[in-house]
């Protein structure tokens, strides 16, 4: 581990000016490449008080040997060399989003002399125009056929080109008026890129002038009695208008914009970009990260920005790009854009209409697809082996530990504090396993983490000692009163607690007092990623690669998740209780009946008057009475000064 003192630039020695700088590790491999309005100030940011840092700049800065830099001239230039750089060196500790999975294009090779249309994947080159990306081959493969009557544009390899040129005659296509036909002479070159230049326009958005043109061409054709032409085009007409149905209308008003929503949590984040053109999704992308550097939802986008449009021809950029959260750098990050494009681009969150709704549409496709990548990654058997070895050998257990449980506490403020507890086995969620505990306080009135988790644990391990497996019991794990599975009957290898070393302590002094010493404990510090062992004054520090980390990480947000959905609901059933209490004529019963049918507190306030009557025993003036309350027990509304938008 170095000193970042060692390497310290000299005072004076860093101008202050716009720049990229580059860190480098003892064998001169760039590990971190980053651009700053201010060398100097930014640099000096690195080289203070190594406990000031973000965990993930400390990791870098003591990784790191030497700091170099470069000056130039303008900050939309130190944008620009930044994006080379980091392509270039792929340094360890910068961001970099990669497809979550491999999205085909439609390419048109304009590079040929007689340019044809296929499906590609992988690394774009140049010469190429692509349409997409799509979800699926096949869709392409849809599209293609569709626009093959009206664009009757070469689709076969160059093999089959050359041979059917050879042979004189045209392949299936040609004859079916599929395709031109240039191999055998039908169409001379220039007429053949023309009818590519069509397509191409057409799948750029350009497709009502074009409707419009065949439209034109083909009353003309009627109206000169040329019927055969007339029918021709009207078919490629109707072949237009199917193509067009497959891409629906989001934008109204022939918008050409990206869309690009992002979900995140503290490890990773997933970005699902919709291509809007001419007010319809030409195509779809995605992307996930792994967060290796301290960044902000700002500094995620504008890392997208400059991996997704950098290396793209100048038409690529949209007129419009809508995004979540505005870049750090906005007026850089436009110039450079609009100078790609050759046009202003207009970069903004979108605040209401079809554009916020069309946003939220997008969002929620990136949360899925977070949730995705996080279940493929924890279903991969090879992974879970892995992650379960490890955890074994890093935590000196004497064997993998195939059972898992999790414990975390929430509260607010001190209020309805709960606990979860969730089981994995195997690597995998037992969701049938899990558990919530309503924390039942100490005398003196005060609830905090560490006996909380003592309360859990003790609760918990007395269940393990009441269900213990009898060696002679004929039927080994059953519960011989209600026949069903003792499922606390076996202890967990690995017990976990969200926290550090007080959490840890507390849990291993209850399961002391219980007289259970074969079950291992630790924790997990959030702030840091530390895992805690009782009695250690230093924690276990597992690589950021580690699957045995990603494992404890995703049985601890699991823990969470399920802590503070039971936190939330047991404060709104309070909530609910506290209002319809006031009600008149709405006695016990009935209020039960009205939590039974809306359950949480958001349901019942957008329900109706009407909704409302239809529950057993509440009559119109009684439902009349709870919207009342509910309406003056609402929150005021607040303006966030930063979006401009209205939050409840």
């Amino acid at each position: 581990m170095a000193d970042p003192a060692t390497y310290r630039p000299a005072p004076g020695e860093v101008p202050d000016s716009p720049g990229v700088y580059r860190f480098r590790d003892q064998h001169g491999r760039v590990i971190y490449v980053g651009k700053a309005k201010s060398l100097r100030s930014r640099l000096a940011s690195y080289f203070q008080d190594l406990s000031a840092l973000h965990v993930r700049t400390q990791a870098m800065v003591t990784t790191a040997a030497s700091v170099d830099w470069v000056t130039v001239g303008t900050e939309v230039e130190a944008l620009q060399l930044e994006y080379s750089w980091i392509k270039e060196y792929d340094p360890r500790y910068n961001v970099r989003y990669r497809d979550d999975k491999s999205y085909p294009y439609l390419a048109v090779t304009l590079d040929d002399e007689y340019p044809r249309i296929t499906v590609m994947r992988g690394a774009k080159r140049k010469g190429v125009r692509y349409f997409g990306p799509y979800a699926h081959a096949w869709a392409i493969r849809e599209t293609v056929d569709l626009l093959l009557r009206p664009f009757p544009v070469r689709t076969c390899s160059t093999g089959v080109f050359k041979r059917h040129g050879q042979i004189g005659r045209p392949c299936l296509l040609g004859y079916i008026g599929k395709c031109s036909a240039p191999c055998v002479g039908r169409v001379s070159a220039e007429e053949h890129r023309r009818i590519v230049e069509d397509f191409c326009a057409f799948l750029s958005g350009q497709t009502a002038a074009y409707t419009k043109r065949v439209e034109r061409e083909m009353k003309a054709a009627a109206a000169e009695q040329d019927y055969e032409r007339a029918a021709r085009l009207r078919d490629d007409l109707r072949a237009l208008e199917r193509a067009l149905e497959k891409n629906a209308i989001v934008l109204g008003d022939g918008t050409d914009a990206d869309v690009v929503g992002l979900s995140e949590d503290e490890l990773e984040a997933a970005v699902q970009i919709f291509h809007v053109r001419g007010g319809r999704v030409r195509g779809q992308r995605g992307f996930v990260v792994e967060k290796v550097e301290d960044v902000t939802t700002a500094d995620l986008v504008e890392h997208l920005i400059q991996q997704l449009y950098g290396d793209q021809p100048g038409d690529s950029v949209p007129r419009e790009l809508l995004v979540p959260v505005l870049p750090t750098d906005l007026d850089t990050t436009v110039t450079w854009l609009s100078e790609l494009r050759g046009s202003h681009v207009d970069l903004r969150v979108p605040q209401r209409g079809d554009k916020r709704d069309l946003m939220e549409t997008v969002t929620r496709n990136a949360t899925q697809s977070l949730m995705l990548h996080k279940t493929r990654r924890g279903g991969d058997l090879t992974a879970r082996s892995q992650a379960l070895e490890e955890l074994q050998e890093a935590l000196g257990l004497p064997e993998a530990p195939l059972r898992i449980e999790c414990v975390d506490v929430s509260h607010l403020q001190g209020t309805d504090v709960v606990a979860s507890l969730v089981v994995f086995e195997d690597g995998l969620a037992r969701k049938s396993e899990y558990r919530r505990f309503s924390i039942r306080g100490s005398e003196d009135g005060i609830s905090d983490d560490t006996r909380s988790i003592a309360e859990v644990v003790t609760r918990r391990f007395k269940r393990l000692l009441d269900e213990q497996v009898d060696p002679d019991d004929p039927t080994p794990g059953i519960d011989p009163v209600t026949g069903r599975p003792r499922k606390f009957a076996y202890p967990p290898q690995l017990f976990v607690v969200d926290g550090g070393q007080p959490q840890v302590e507390a849990a291993q002094a209850a399961l002391s007092e219980l007289g259970v010493h074969d079950v291992a404990i630790v924790g997990l510090a959030k702030r840091l990623e530390e895992v805690w062992l009782p009695g250690d004054p230093d924690p276990v520090i597992l690589p950021r690669t580690s699957e045995g980390l990603y494992l404890l990480q995703r049985v601890r947000d699991e823990a969470h998740r399920f802590a503070i959905t039971y936190q939330r609901q047991k404060r709104g059933k309070r909530m609910v209780e506290s209002i319809l209490d006031d009600v008149p004529g709405l006695g016990e019963a009935r209020k039960k009946a009205v939590l039974r049918q809306f359950g949480s507190l958001k349901r019942l306030r957008s329900a109706t008057v009407e909704e409302l009557s239809s529950v057993p025993g509440i009559g119109p003036t009684v439902a009349q009475a709870v919207v009342d309350a509910l309406a003056a027990s609402a929150p005021a509304p607040v303006l966030n000064t930063a979006t401009g938008e209205i939050v409840e």
